[in-house]
């Protein structure tokens, strides 16, 4: 029984792989609006019935799909929970993530750009979602800096929340300029001569 038992949820995760998988690719391509529920399941060969027996809704598939591409970031940068990286380590992680995205996760930052697009305005769940999100990265950032003054590895009377922002403007500016024209926009090499640059700023 134990391992029927696991061949059914085995199906089940792959089933749901699909189903975000299938809605990562629609979305990407028609938005979160101009994609209904018939046409997931349709690209995953499931039924409607089925994707909301494992999502719930439409907007719990979404919330799915977004944190599946921030697993999948972590988990290609191989960035252990709780990490607190210096400064260079960090500024590495984000040269490699652009690699990352330019090689295999076009579909997710094309989706991510889509739906803060279509979020802008306050009062849905998915507003929230991406106004809490930026926040934390935000904060994230905040606290890189705010390490990086403790310890010595920038100079001093530096305003770690004015630098979170402005790194955090320039990661999503640089994502939206690439996938605007990609065949223009070389996004490693931003990504490389902006945080090297940075780099050099903040030296003591």
């Amino acid at each position: 029984m134990t391992g029927v038992k696991g061949q059914v949820q085995k199906r089940g995760v792959e089933r749901r792989r699909a189903m975000v998988d299938a809605a990562i690719d629609l979305f990407a391509r028609q938005g979160v609006r101009g994609t209904g529920v018939a046409a997931i399941a349709e690209r995953a060969g499931a039924t409607p019935s089925a994707l909301i027996h494992h999502f719930g809704s439409k907007d719990g598939l979404v919330r799915a799909v977004l944190e599946e591409a921030d697993r999948r970031a972590l988990q290609r940068l191989s960035v252990p929970a709780g990490a607190e990286p210096t400064l260079d380590q960090a500024f590495d992680w984000f040269i490699r993530d652009a690699g990352h995205t330019v090689a295999t996760e076009g579909q997710l930052a094309a989706l991510h750009t889509t739906l803060t697009a279509e979020n802008l305005q306050p009062g849905s769940v998915l507003h929230t979602w991406f106004r809490d999100r930026g926040r934390a990265l935000r904060t994230h950032l905040s606290d890189l800096f705010t390490r990086a003054l403790a310890d010595g590895s920038v100079r001093p009377g530096l305003d770690p929340v004015v630098l979170a922002a402005e790194t955090a403007a320039f990661l999503e500016g640089a994502h939206l300029l690439w996938l605007l024209d990609p065949e223009q926009v070389d996004l490693v090499g931003i990504h490389r001569s902006y945080f090297e640059g940075l780099a050099a700023r903040l030296r003591p």
